[in-house]
């Protein structure tokens, strides 16, 4: 079981810093910076992370396939992963396609170009030479030149069956977003169907405090949009602080490797230290 807690996207990017020495500092395992269309880039925020502390794995959650090409996204991971052996978590999914849309990067096929991308992106950490001639992806024996002595694991961020069963099938772990219950979590498990080691990690936002009823109304009307489910079914980390351990302690029993805190306010580590003396 690993505790992994995100940095928001809406934080000012100068705050990364002392935003992950201070986590460092901490038993939390993870620390997690996103790639969202307009607010940072993911590789910049995981190289300057993964600088900044000794210890923490940091993850990448998550690089749209459409935006990255697999060899330049082979490229940067196997990089990070020299310069910081076993501590890089490598998340690629499909991208926001309204996102996808604005950026002129929508592809007709999100799940063969995430399939195609993964498949790559793994095999060129593994120091092989790629020839791919795919629906999208096409590569002439493309190789790294410095491959990682360990390849970092790649993960697939993933909603929907389809790509639960494709992530299963060819990625190292896979990432749900925020939201997810312990309940629905043996229907994602069941979908991803992977045939040896597979890492679950889920998102989880967390907020303590006796306004949280308040604090978490529009991020539940938000994921109950985004994931099509009645708002009573979206869950997360907040309320009092036996109520966020409790959700995460469910998270884990019920099948998640790792739970990401995604803590929201303008002091987001003060609610993750008041679950970590609970915990």
């Amino acid at each position: 079981m690993r505790l992994g807690v995100m940095f928001d996207r809406d934080l000012p990017p100068e705050r990364l810093v002392p935003f992950a020495r201070e986590l460092d500092a901490t038993v939390v395992d993870d620390l997690w910076v996103v790639e969202d269309l307009g607010w940072t880039g993911g590789i910049s925020s995981a190289a300057t992370a993964l600088a900044a502390t000794s210890r923490l794995r940091v993850g990448l959650g998550i690089a749209p396939a459409p935006l990255r090409n697999p060899a330049l996204l082979a490229m940067e991971f196997g990089n990070l992963a020299r310069l910081h052996p076993g501590r890089l978590a490598a998340g690629v999914g499909h991208g926001v396609q309204a996102w996808m849309r604005q950026a002129g990067a929508a592809v007709p096929s999100p799940l063969a170009l995430l399939e195609e991308t993964i498949t790559s992106v793994r095999a060129l950490l593994r120091g092989e030479s790629v020839v791919v001639d795919g629906k999208t992806v096409h590569l002439d024996g493309v190789s790294l030149v410095h491959p990682p002595a360990e390849p970092p694991p790649v993960l697939a961020g993933v909603l929907n069956p389809r790509s639960l069963a494709l992530s299963g099938r060819v990625a190292d772990g896979t990432i749900i977003p925020e939201g997810f219950g312990a309940a629905r979590v043996p229907w994602v498990r069941a979908r991803i169907a992977a045939d040896g080691p597979h890492e679950l990690v889920a998102f989880t936002h967390l907020y303590v405090g006796d306004d949280a009823e308040q604090v978490a109304r529009p991020i539940v009307a938000e994921y109950s949009e985004f994931l099509k489910v009645a708002p009573e079914e979206v869950a997360m980390a907040v309320g009092g602080v036996e109520q966020a351990v409790a959700h995460i302690r469910a998270l884990w029993s019920a099948g998640v490797d790792t739970v990401v805190l995604r803590p929201v306010g303008s002091s987001p580590l003060r609610h993750v230290h008041e679950v970590l003396k609970a915990l």
